[in-house]
């Protein structure tokens, strides 16, 4: 068979329509929905994995958000510092989180809007229930 007749002919239109909504479901599932098993996105498990390798316990002292994020950044999710910070002070506000998982120490804003101060003046550390959570790693 000639190589000519083993391609197959597919309009540009539908390949792009169907390549496209693979992509996009995998985006969404993979790093938009939360996980069933721990109700944590991959950005999210990311900051505690870090934050655990750099040994930031409960009872130990906090560290400036800016290294915690520059550490992330630098080795487990290239995506830029903002949403790395903005995830982290969400873990940190008991607003918007039934169990802390982040224990900030700073301005890390209010219910009324006010948004957190910048990373260079909050710092954080993990939670006790973060401790457990990464109890077996």
């Amino acid at each position: 068979m000639p190589p000519d007749e083993r391609l197959g002919h597919i309009a540009i239109e539908d390949e792009m329509k169907s390549s496209y909504l693979d992509y996009a479901m995998s985006v969404i599932v993979g790093r938009a929905l939360p996980d069933v098993r721990d109700g944590l996105k991959p950005v999210h498990r990311r900051i505690l994995f870090g934050m655990n390798e750099m040994g930031l316990a409960s009872n130990r002292a906090y560290r400036k958000s800016a290294k915690i994020v520059g550490e992330i950044m630098g080795n487990y999710h290239p995506h830029g510092d903002s949403a790395i910070y903005d995830t982290l002070v969400r873990m940190a506000q008991d607003f918007n989180m039934r169990y802390l998982l982040v224990d900030g120490q700073g301005n890390y804003g209010s219910m009324d809007g006010d948004s957190a101060a910048a990373m260079r003046y909050t710092e954080a550390r993990m939670t006790k229930l973060a401790e457990e959570m990464l109890a077996d790693i």
